[in-house]
């Protein structure tokens, strides 16, 4: 068997082409189940698009020769028995759910680059030593139900159905309900958590413009950010706009504003990758002549270094306190999404490196500022994350690209990296 999957600039060539039709027929083809007739593609958790995106999923890794099965929160596997069969086996995929009228290749590209990798190797070297798997997980975006999370976070038992009990989505709809109306369920196939996964690798695009920018084709990323999400709220007094003097007003809109300001120029001040976020804000009484007596907003913060994260959440608190105080303002704090950041695997990383570079693909290392299904994996088994190209940067949008060459090269290091994981022989973690 050979060294390396491609030995000559004509092959590779050969192989972007058809990498390159195979990858974007799928693409085309799963962005068809898509909620009503809106622009983009609105695929959320257990909807009938949902259902039919993974019936048909399923349908097309068993005509690629293979093994498939669900488990009981709706993952799929397509799995290539490896003549290893005790060994762990090495999982690459991503999330089938979309965000409401979002793109067709976040999460999608994952998958459908995983499918197309197995189909190849398959194809070309027949039965790997040890077992290649692809996953189309259920959920990741959170986007019909307040969790996100839910496919990856039950394989690496950081999810739990404990946790739905009282979650319902915008039309009063359990999300166990839910669940269950698409067939599955605690009990209703083989349990979600898995201890025989060797490692964890998803194909994911950028989500950023630091790629197009740069003009490279890859990028290895070393971490994830973490997350704070935090709610807001400020109460002062709604009184009438043309009799309360400035100087006796309790504004919560004015207190909003200069809090929203000042944490702006303080993510500036402390620099990259830190970033802060204020992305859903409501007035109360929100009319025009009236001295606003109620304000909440959201602030979600992120950080690949989590003491640094959690030092600009305490000035924050401490700032926006004293504000409120010297305004009169009650104010009142409600952090309800907290994620670690994760470090990827560094061997994993040091071999995507070598291939890109026997390759002639231009790379760089860097961080995810966008949680990703990989951020699960990373506490759970070696893992790793390979973006290609958003044009502009655009992402969660009908406007979402990356063209098909750059995706056809992303499935190229990712056939390397199975094959080498696969079909080598050597330690997995070497």
């Amino acid at each position: 068997m050979e060294q390396e999957v491609l030995s000559h600039p004509q092959e590779q060539e050969r192989l972007l082409d058809w990498l390159e039709s195979e990858v974007t027929g799928v693409l085309d083809w799963l962005s068809g189940y898509s909620e009503g007739e809106s622009a983009g593609v609105t695929r959320l958790l257990y909807s009938k698009p949902w259902l039919a995106a993974q019936q048909g999923l399923a349908g097309r890794m068993t005509r690629a020769g293979l093994e498939t099965t669900f488990d009981e929160v709706g993952n799929l596997y397509g799995k290539l028995q490896g003549r290893q069969p005790d060994v762990p086996s090495i999982v690459t995929g991503s999330h089938i759910d979309t965000v409401i009228q979002g793109g067709k290749y976040d999460g999608a590209y994952g998958i459908a680059a995983g499918l197309v990798a197995l189909a190849y190797l398959q194809k070309r070297y027949g039965k790997p030593l040890r077992s290649l798997e692809v996953v189309s997980l259920c959920e990741e975006e959170g986007s019909r139900f307040p969790l996100a999370y839910w496919g990856s976070g039950n394989v690496v038992g950081k999810r739990s159905h404990e946790q739905i009990v009282t979650l319902v989505d915008q039309e009063g709809m359990g999300f166990g309900e839910a669940m269950k109306a698409c067939g599955f369920g605690a009990g209703s196939a083989r349990p979600a958590l898995r201890r025989d996964i060797g490692a964890f690798i998803e194909t994911h695009i950028e989500q950023g413009g630091v790629l197009e920018s740069e003009g490279l084709a890859i990028g290895i990323v070393d971490s994830i950010a973490g997350q704070r999400r935090v709610r807001i709220e400020l109460v002062g007094e709604a009184n009438h706009a043309g009799t309360t003097p400035m100087h006796l007003r309790k504004d919560a809109l004015e207190g909003a504003g200069l809090m929203l300001h000042l944490l702006r120029q303080e993510a500036i001040r402390r620099g990259a990758p830190l970033v802060a976020t204020v992305g859903k804000l409501q007035v109360s009484p929100n009319v025009p002549n009236v001295v606003p007596g109620g304000v909440q907003f959201t602030v979600d913060a992120r950080h690949t270094d989590d003491a640094q994260l959690d030092s600009f959440c305490s000035w924050m608190r401490t700032t926006f306190t004293e504000l409120a105080e010297q305004r009169g303002l009650s104010i009142a704090f409600d952090e309800w999404f907290r994620e670690g950041a994760v470090p990827l695997h560094a061997a994993l990383n040091s071999r995507l490196e070598r291939i890109c570079q026997e390759q002639g693909i231009a790379a760089r290392h860097m961080p995810s500022g966008a949680g990703h299904d990989a951020q699960m994996f990373g506490g759970h088994c070696p893992t790793a994350l390979l973006f290609v190209p958003s044009k502009r940067g655009i992402s969660h949008s009908p406007e979402e690209y990356t063209s098909p060459r750059e995706l056809a090269i992303g499935v190229l290091v990712l056939v390397e990296l199975l094959y080498n994981l696969g079909y080598e022989e050597g330690e997995l973690h070497a």
